[in-house]
């Protein structure tokens, strides 16, 4: 089964952010979750119930995978060590 991706529009905006070289590096894991969403290594976050982690070298990318309608969003892309704090 192949999921379909999509950014929030916040995690595009961070995306966006980052150097080309680590845009290509960060993409090319993504597209990967849209045939394998579960990857070794990837971590299930505390208090979330759909929400995933993978690592690309210093950078988090946190998803959500909804198996029903195949979907994987995107919530975040930053280095490791901002993306675990509060947005407020």
């Amino acid at each position: 089964m192949i999921y379909q991706i999509e950014f929030t529009k916040g995690a595009r905006k961070q995306f966006k952010k980052l150097s080309q070289e680590l845009q290509d590096r960060i993409q090319s894991e993504i597209d990967e979750l849209a045939n394998e969403p579960r990857p070794n290594g990837v971590k299930k976050l505390k208090g979330e119930e759909n929400n995933y982690r993978i690592r690309v070298g210093d950078y988090r990318v946190v998803y959500g995978i909804y198996d029903d309608i195949l979907l994987i969003s995107i919530v975040k892309v930053k280095h490791r060590s901002e993306v675990y704090k509060d947005d407020s």
